[in-house]
């Protein structure tokens, strides 16, 4: 087959998943304990569950709209 029917190449779909793996910890950050009726949980405005880890995320969506954008060499 030939290469330059593809709109991907292996360089594209690598940053696909880095973007991806990006995403992943990024929502793994925001993870945590929550609040109950009965329990306040003050984590739940850590500064890395409400500014680190929306950060994290949203350079894994640039990346990943990058990762789509570019254009392969041929």
């Amino acid at each position: 087959m030939d290469k330059r029917n593809f709109a991907f190449d292996k360089m594209n779909f690598i940053l696909l998943a880095v973007g991806m793996f990006i995403v992943i910890v990024g929502f793994l950050l925001m993870t945590g304990p929550g609040s109950t009726d009965t329990a306040f949980e003050p984590d739940i405005f850590s500064a890395r569950r409400i500014k680190v880890a929306p950060l994290v995320c949203f350079f894994g969506f640039v990346s990943m709209i990058y990762a789509v954008v570019r254009k392969p060499k041929s």
